[in-house]
């Protein structure tokens, strides 16, 4: 038997129930028992995988979903993993992103602000929180970063967004189109929420960004932070972030540096 930890997150006991039913459909027929333990302290889910086709089992999830690396051990230099923010407005200089490195402690993967400056700001000495507004950085929200260093004396991780974090934002400006970020619901309970407020009509479709947070792209022209009101009181366990391209688009244009003649 193989305990492990997906590198996805519940938000509550329902959900753990629902990522039970749903390893348990996706694996039927094969020769596996899939036991769902509970979470660690910061919802990371915890499960137990036994039977003859287990290893087919854990290579799957860990292509899929991925595995928390647990311990700083198991990190590698210039890796890519996904890992999740933790509170993006707890320090002035760095971004810290939760990759699931808990044992024997938890420890964080840092951000340096000078790395997001060079990454998202085009050089520009913008502050931290400048970043959050634009990008819609909060808590819990996913993120693909690349690991630069681990000092496993010192407990510390460095790193800076993965290329295809910088991709994805890249793609969303350019769409033009404004995202509504949910962390902490299915996409089923978004599209009942949405349906519900009348809301479908200004939506183009729902991109999964994790197990429980997802991305919902608004049609040209709908202010994705109006659609919250109505769908948040739905969604009570959710939080909310949006990420829009013109007000980004429009802050770089605005701070353009003018050339000398």
């Amino acid at each position: 038997m193989h305990t492990i930890t997906l590198l996805a997150r519940a938000y509550d006991d329902s959900q753990l129930k629902q990522v039970g039913k749903n390893l348990k459909s996706t694996f039927e027929g094969l020769k596996v028992e899939i036991q769902i333990d509970g979470t660690t302290a910061r919802g990371w889910i915890e499960a137990s995988v036994s039977g003859e086709d287990e290893n087919v089992v854990l290579n799957f999830l860990a292509a899929n979903i991925g595995l928390c690396p647990t311990s700083l051990g198991n990190l590698k230099k210039y890796q890519t993993i996904e890992g999740r923010l933790v509170r993006p407005d707890q320090s002035a200089n760095q971004l810290q992103v939760d990759v699931g490195a808990f044992s024997p402690r938890i420890v964080d993967a840092s951000i340096p602000l000078e790395r997001l400056q060079a990454q998202l700001g085009d050089g520009k000495k913008l502050p931290l929180r400048k970043f959050n507004e634009l990008f819609g950085f909060c808590r819990n929200l996913p993120l693909a970063i690349k690991i630069l260093n681990v000092n496993n004396e010192k407990g510390c991780i460095e790193a800076e967004l993965a290329e295809k974090q910088q991709r994805q934002y890249d793609d969303w400006t350019k769409s033009l189109l404004d995202r509504l970020l949910i962390l902490g619901a299915s996409q089923k309970e978004i599209e009942l929420a949405l349906e519900n407020a009348g809301f479908s009509r200004y939506v183009i479709g729902t991109e999964p960004l994790g197990v429980f947070e997802y991305a919902i792209v608004c049609k040209f022209g709908t202010d994705a932070a109006g659609l919250i009101p109505r769908i948040g009181r739905k969604l009570g366990n959710a939080s909310f972030s949006v990420f829009q391209p013109r007000r980004i688009l429009g802050f770089f244009r605005q701070n353009q540096t003018v050339p000398i003649a």
